[in-house]
């Protein structure tokens, strides 16, 4: 009787003993995945957020200002321009510019880098190793050129200093192309190449027929 109910005791405690090590081994277990998850995702968002090097800073802190000229450029021609063609042109620069300006300063503060604030057509040297000698930049004696202009002379003048201008984009944003890691910048600048390419050789007839 005394071994019955002995045998008895040590398989209920083994059975405890069991069941306790599978519970702490499962406890462990999710323990484990549910910390390692957590930890490793975030890390891998981060690498992929901060996948940029000095040249996608670069190229974002240049083509900003580059942007905001060719935007006050751009919108002297409503009221200056006598050409329904310059007008539109001018308009379609306007509409695509001023988004990626916003699109590359969001860049910039992510990254924690200085967003450029200098205004368009005054000196644009804050900071950036460019400065104001930037790939097609317009001076002020330029930029106020153009601003007294209006009729067929101001159409000659834009087109003439928008060719040059997106020019010098195409130009920055080859480079960024070819030496940036950034992949949203190279997108962009892969779009700005393909659209500005397209609209110097409108411009240039258009310049060509405005000569005529």
């Amino acid at each position: 009787m005394n071994s019955t109910r002995t045998l008895v005791r040590r398989a209920a405690l083994t059975a405890t003993a069991a069941t306790a090590a599978l519970v702490l081994a499962a406890c462990g277990g999710d323990g484990g995945s549910g910390s390692a998850a957590p930890s490793g995702k975030p890390s891998s968002s981060s690498a992929e957020a901060g996948a940029h090097n000095a040249q996608d800073v670069t190229f974002a802190q240049g083509m900003i200002p580059h942007h905001q000229q060719a935007v006050q450029m751009a919108g002297m021609a409503a009221d200056r321009a006598s050409s329904a063609q310059v007008k539109d042109l001018a308009a379609r620069i306007e509409k695509a510019q001023a988004p990626e300006i916003a699109t590359m300063s969001g860049w910039l503060r992510s990254w924690g880098d200085d967003v450029p604030s200098a205004t368009p057509g005054m000196d644009h040297s804050g900071g950036h190793s460019g400065g104001s000698g930037m790939a097609g930049m317009m001076d002020d004696k330029a930029m106020n050129r153009l601003m007294k202009a209006s009729g067929k002379d101001f159409d000659t003048m834009f087109l003439t200093m928008m060719i040059e201008h997106h020019e010098g984009a195409v130009e920055m944003a080859t480079t960024e192309k070819q030496k940036g890691e950034y992949g949203p910048a190279g997108e962009l600048a892969d779009a700005i190449v393909t659209t500005q390419t397209a609209e110097i050789r409108e411009m240039n007839k258009l310049l060509g027929k405005n000569a005529g």
